[in-house]
């Protein structure tokens, strides 16, 4: 077993001010998005320009903290909300759903295609790969904040985590972890390595669903289920798991629907 290292939540005091790694995390992966779609957009014949990463960057992040922080209070945290009132502006305490996320970036997308006369599956297929990256910080700022624990085990990587009740710790899978490798970093390197090439219109949208959907739905077995909520339905079945099967069935739809068209993606110039 391991033992939790219960690192301090905040990175840095400045008097008053305290800085919190759950909103550096975030910071970091933003930042990592911003100049990696820079990079992309870069390319000879690419239809995208730098200035159109900074705008579409700064909707999506819009989209992802308004979203994530609204999903999270209505999908797991009503009990912590009743409890006190002030509890969804206090994003330095966690708590970021990734479907409300994504529900979040879907406006701001449809807002910046519109704005831009793009077609926002052309926007979201630009976008797919980036998503990993914002999940691997993220999850990792969940670790350091000691919070969305996996289910008691007794695997040798188990952590020992301090029992809220008082008793004595108890070893739980670090699901934060497993979800920062597979909805994150494995999750990025499939669309970064997909995307590298022209691919049809709707593909790497498709793909990104399928991907995470079934990475959340696998990982959900292995994580805590919500406090106030626990499980749905089958002594298994948990709201992440709800959540993310609409996904799925969107994603193999979306796939089918690029290579049975095979719609030229408007991403990319296409006399080059």
């Amino acid at each position: 077993m391991l033992r939790y290292p219960d690192i301090d939540p905040i990175a840095l005091s400045i008097g008053p001010v305290h800085i919190h790694w759950y909103g550096v995390m975030y910071l970091v992966g933003f930042a990592a998005a911003w100049w990696l779609a820079r990079r992309r957009a870069a390319r000879p014949n690419s239809s995208w320009k730098g200035i159109d990463v900074d705008d579409y960057l700064f909707y999506a992040m819009l989209g992802v903290i308004v979203g994530g922080r609204v999903g999270y209070v209505l999908f797991y945290g009503l009990p912590l909300w009743r409890a006190d009132w002030l509890y969804p502006l206090k994003i330095w305490e966690g708590g970021m759903a990734f479907h409300g996320g994504f529900l979040g970036v879907l406006v701001a997308t449809a807002l910046f295609a519109r704005q831009r006369g793009r077609s926002i599956w052309d926007v979201f297929d630009f976008g797919a790969p980036l998503p990993g990256l914002g999940l691997l910080f993220g999850r990792l700022g969940n670790f350091i904040n000691s919070e969305l624990w996996g289910r008691p085990t007794d695997v040798p990587w188990a952590m020992l985590v301090p029992d809220p009740n008082g008793g004595p710790p108890v070893a739980r899978h670090p699901s934060q972890l497993y979800e920062a490798t597979l909805e994150g970093l494995v999750l990025f390197g499939i669309l970064w390595v997909f995307t590298s090439r022209p691919r049809p219109r709707y593909a790497a949208s498709g793909l990104f669903l399928l991907c995470y959907s079934v990475a959340r739905i696998f990982i959900e077995f292995y994580r805590e289920p919500d406090v106030g909520i626990g499980y749905l339905a089958f002594g298994w079945l948990t709201e992440g798991q709800l959540l993310s099967l609409p996904m799925l069935l969107l994603g193999v739809f979306l796939l089918a629907l690029a290579y049975g068209r095979r719609t030229p993606s408007g991403n990319y110039l296409q006399n080059q």
